[in-house]
C-alpha cells in the first residue's frame, strides 16, 4: 500500500510518501509544500491545491494520512491552518483518494508505542522504522512521515460501514 501522509499547515506543508508492506515500511520521498510569504491566502490555498494535486498524481497513493486539527493557543493560526487543510481534502476528494484522519496522540501512539511522547522520540522512531541515517527534515517532513506510518500501522484494523466513506478504528 501507498501512504501519503501530510502535516497540514498555510506557510509550510509536510508530506511523507511510503510504501507498507505489513511491518516492512519503505520511504520513497518526503519534504514539504512552500507557500511565500506576504501574498494573499488565496494565493496560498491555490499553490497549496494545485501541489497537492501534483503529488496525488505523480505518487498515486492508495490512502491519505493526514493530521485532525488541534488547536493550542493561537487561534488565528489555527484558522488559516483549517483553510489550508480544507483545499488538502478537497484535492484528495477529487483525486478519488480516501482519506483518513489522526489525532496527535494516536500519531505518538502509533509510532512511540506512548501517547505522550516527546516531539524527539517520535522523531527518533521515525528515523529508525524507516532506517534512515538521520531523521527527515523539516520537521514538518517529519511529522508526515510519521503520520503516514501511523496509517500504515493502523489500515489493517479499520472498520468500514458499508460503502461509506468514512472510518474508524473503534
Amino acid at each position: 500500500m501507498r501512504i501519503l501522509g501530510i502535516d497540514p499547515g498555510i506557510a509550510t506543508i509536510g508530506f511523507g510518501v511510503l510504501d507498507s508492506d505489513r511491518a516492512d515500511i519503505r520511504l520513497v520521498k518526503c519534504g514539504v509544500i512552500e507557500t511565500p510569504a506576504h501574498t494573499s491566502l488565496s494565493s496560498r490555498l491555490e499553490q497549496i491545491y494545485d501541489d497537492m494535486l501534483s503529488l496525488l498524481e505523480l505518487f498515486r497513493p492508495d490512502a491519505v494520512s493526514i493530521e485532525e486539527l488541534f488547536f493550542n493557543t493561537n487561534i488565528t493560526t489555527g484558522i488559516a491552518v483549517a483553510h489550508g487543510r480544507g483545499v488538502i481534502l478537497l484535492a484528495c476528494r477529487k483525486a478519488g483518494v480516501r482519506v483518513y484522519e489522526y489525532t496527535p496522540l494516536q500519531v505518538k501512539q502509533s509510532v512511540v508505542g506512548y501517547g505522550r511522547a516527546e516531539k524527539k522520540q517520535v522523531m527518533e522512531m521515525v528515523r529508525r522504522i524507516c532506517k534512515l541515517s538521520a531523521v527527515p527534515r523539516p520537521d514538518d517532513a517529519a511529522d508526515a512521515v510519521a503520520l503516514a506510518i501511523c496509517h500504515a500501522r493502523s489500515a489493517t484494523s479499520l472498520l468500514f460501514k458499508g460503502d461509506q466513506e468514512t472510518c474508524s478504528t473503534i
